[in-house]
């Protein structure tokens, strides 16, 4: 009798000493979950927006050229770009709310019809945020294009055609489904919009945020695929 009372003894002790090991794991799973929640650190949109591929999950930044706190993000968002896992969908995404914002969305889909965003993105910011030079009309467009290996005949055909002028369009109407108000913005899954503010202070931890939710919505397509 006493050896099975000692062994019981044990196999409790054993029993016990498992569930403190485990205690950690579990707080600090359950401190991740409620790391980040919605209405404080993002904003859960009323009706999700079409993402452009359903099986991965669609990460939108929200810019504008002229922001200077956009220019200041570029290297972040590059960085975090480059080491994106492949079921992860990044899209650029240039706001507008006044006309010159919308001259600048058409600077974005003109170098994207042209092939050309990795070689003239880092310079249109430059050119606004550094130089002082607004591009605020074609003219002025044109010769930035130019300086970077684009011809004008190709500039003018892309800048005015009529797939770019839509892409505007679309994005100009979208704007209202992102409720986009500020720079830069970032949306997830057409889900959440994370902005900085009092709770989310940094762009690095915008970025933060970004990956929580990017974890949050990979376990839900991987739920919906079982």
């Amino acid at each position: 009798m006493t050896i099975i009372r000692t062994n019981r003894m044990i196999r409790h002790t054993l029993q016990t000493l498992a569930v403190i090991a485990l205690l950690p794991m579990a707080f600090s799973s359950y401190a991740q979950i409620e790391r980040y929640v919605a209405g404080t650190h993002y904003t859960e949109l009323p009706a999700p927006v079409n993402t452009k591929d359903s099986s991965k999950v669609e990460v939108i930044e929200a810019f504008w050229y002229g922001c200077s706190h956009c220019f200041r993000f570029e290297p972040l968002i590059t960085n975090w770009e480059n080491n994106l896992p492949e079921d992860v969908d990044f899209v650029r995404f240039p706001a507008m709310w006044n006309p010159l914002m919308k001259i600048h969305a058409q600077i974005y889909y003109a170098a994207e019809a042209l092939d050309a965003v990795d070689v003239l993105h880092e310079h249109v910011f430059s050119a606004i945020n550094v130089e002082g030079n607004r591009l605020q009309n074609e003219r002025q467009i044109g010769a930035l294009f130019a300086k970077y290996g684009v011809a004008e005949a190709e500039f003018e055909s892309a800048f005015n055609s009529f797939s770019v002028r839509t892409k505007v369009n679309q994005a100009e109407k979208r704007m209202q489904d992102y409720q986009i108000r500020s720079t830069p913005n970032m949306i997830v899954n057409g889900k959440y919009l994370i902005t900085t503010g009092e709770a989310v202070r940094t762009q690095q931890e915008m970025l933060e945020v970004v990956d929580f939710l990017v974890e949050k919505e990979r376990q839900t397509l991987r739920s919906s695929g079982d």
